[in-house]
């Protein structure tokens, strides 16, 4: 018997993502994945600067660049009807302009799954005190109110239970646990078909002298986008709308790949390693809830959705993170139950909106029916920057959503715009820092456990916050050794005068604020983190 306080099924970057930030927040877990090994497929491959800069403030950021593919071709997506043949168009997406960049110091990454999930497993694997077991597959899954027993089974047959407090179904869109436990599912399933071809050729001829993360081949026998892995010989392929084209699954053997990806390239003798297939269907679902007692759903297990903006994998990882900080945190004895309902509360607008935007993206690029000529996709596609950044959590583990209606007017796009505040339930934004010679930024300061941001003059709430009743609260003192950059104002850009101080959550998201200073900085803080945690003390609201 394996006794654990979670279990997490499904090894992709999603269940490994949540083994990280367990271990990170000192919980044991077990992970067990039904495959041998970790993706040999490139899938997903966009990661967005949001990510980035969550994986940047657990020290996995350099290690993921490291692989990734290179920078120069992310600005670009291209359209034409050969790679070798007349370019329609060219587009940059609004994600990589100067003035979106400047919103993190992360910026975008193109990792091909495939490539990632490794980098993700080494560090689970040496990290603890999380434990992975690769082919070894959940048989039965009993729950009850302490938690869930459940079987599982290695490759050579053998089995062994398992008792957790917790579990984390990461076992993708096909999720057994989901259907077991009855929760439904609402959006559109099945809105077209594609087949992703993974192989090698040297495309350098063709792409070197206008790099770019996507080459969109618009034929009329043949829809497909060749998908960026290295920038020069290793590459995905994929073919979109099957059957308004007359294509089978069953077709795509490797002698018809090869063939499809010599007409896709323009070249007919061209040499093509096809190293596999996989045929697929894109449905845009969320889950009708993420949580059902000690179960909780993330990434395509709560929301599937059409990679035509490449958020499926993005939402996922930023779920797990969402969730580890709050396991913890009740597993330690630090919070109540009821801070777990925040989960749902928080998470389950994000997967809806990105579904939708996703759809949107996919229905706008003709994916539905069979197309005569170059469709182009709609203007916010790849433009979604309020989406990367503009979540704006409303739930019990925010201090107060009365706040968070004052200062944030409507968004007149909430999926182009965004606007960086401090308010609470918001990401905390960034603003560039220096310490020492060293470049950071204010959210280098975050992500690894509850932060109080102050100022000089904030002395007061920084000798509250160590006086504290767990968990610890970290003090980030920004104006000694830690400086902004000449032309910053990180006071402005969160909403504090010189004693004020702002809450930030282990996710990154502000749970509170005071503007100034106050009477009792100890009993105002402490409310704060009864709050916060559902310890079932009421918070003094923030003010805007």
């Amino acid at each position: 018997m394996i006794d654990v306080p979670v279990l997490v099924v499904g090894g992709g970057p999603v269940g490994l993502t949540a083994s990280l930030y367990l271990s990170l927040f000192g919980i044991e877990s077990l992970l067990v994945e039904r495959h041998p090994g970790t993706a040999i497929l490139p899938k997903a491959r966009a990661l967005n600067a949001r990510t980035m800069e969550m994986y940047r403030q657990i020290g996995l950021e350099d290690a993921i660049r490291a692989v990734a593919m290179p920078d120069r071709f992310g600005g670009t997506i291209l359209w034409s009807e050969s790679l070798a043949g007349r370019e329609i168009k060219r587009l940059h997406p609004g994600r990589g302009s100067a003035a979106n960049q400047a919103l993190s110091i992360a910026g975008n990454c193109g990792c091909s799954q495939d490539i990632l999930e490794p980098v993700l497993r080494h560090r689970a694997e040496t990290a603890g005190p999380g434990r992975l077991r690769f082919g070894t597959a959940l048989r039965e899954l009993n729950c009850d109110t302490d938690g869930v027993a459940a079987l599982i089974e290695d490759a050579e047959g053998r089995s062994e239970q398992v008792r957790a407090r917790y579990l984390i179904a990461a076992d993708g869109a096909q999720s057994r646990i989901r259907q077991q436990l009855g929760i439904g599912r609402r959006g559109e399933a099945d809105v077209y078909d594609s087949i992703n071809i993974h192989l090698r050729a040297d495309l350098t001829p063709w792409i070197a002298e206008r790099p770019a993360a996507l080459y969109l081949i618009e034929q009329p026998e043949l829809r497909g986008t060749f998908l960026t892995i290295n920038g020069s010989d290793r590459w995905g392929f994929l073919v979109t709308s099957l059957s308004h084209y007359g294509f089978t699954p069953e077709q795509f053997t490797p002698a018809f790949s090869t063939e499809i990806v010599r007409r896709a390239v323009g070249v007919a003798d061209l040499a093509v390693e096809v190293l596999g297939v996989s045929a697929w269907k894109a449905s845009a679902m969320v889950a009708e809830r993420y949580r059902a007692g000690p179960v909780f759903l993330a990434g395509d297990a709560a929301h599937e959705m059409p990679p035509t903006g490449g958020f499926g994998l993005n939402t996922g990882v930023q779920d797990a993170q969402n969730l580890a900080w709050k396991l913890a945190a009740v597993l330690r004895g630090e919070a109540g139950d009821a801070l777990l309902d925040s989960y749902d509360a928080e998470r389950r607008p994000v997967g809806e909106a990105v579904t939708h935007t996703s759809l949107l993206n996919a229905l706008s690029m003709g994916r539905t029916a069979r197309q005569t000529e170059a469709v182009l996709p709609r203007k916010e596609f790849l433009n979604e920057i309020g989406l990367v950044f503009g979540a704006r959590y409303e739930s019990s583990a925010v201090v107060s959503q009365e706040a968070l209606a004052k200062e944030l007017a409507p968004v007149a796009d909430a999926i182009e715009a965004y606007v960086p505040s401090a308010a609470p339930g918001c990401r905390a934004p960034h603003v560039a820092l220096r310490q020492g010679t060293r470049k950071l930024s204010t959210t280098d300061l975050l992500g690894r456990g509850f932060v109080l941001l102050t100022a000089p003059a904030g002395s007061a709430w920084r000798i509250a916050a160590d006086r504290l009743e767990g968990p610890r609260v970290a003090n980030a003192v920004i104006g000694d050794e830690i400086r902004e950059e000449e032309d910053g104002d990180w006071l402005a850009a969160y909403g504090l005068r010189e004693d004020g101080a702002v809450l930030v959550r282990p996710d990154g998201h502000v749970a509170w604020r005071s503007p100034s200073g106050a009477d009792d900085p100890r009993t105002t803080l402490q409310e704060v983190m009864n709050a916060v945690l559902c310890r079932g003390a009421t918070a003094p609201e923030s003010t805007a």
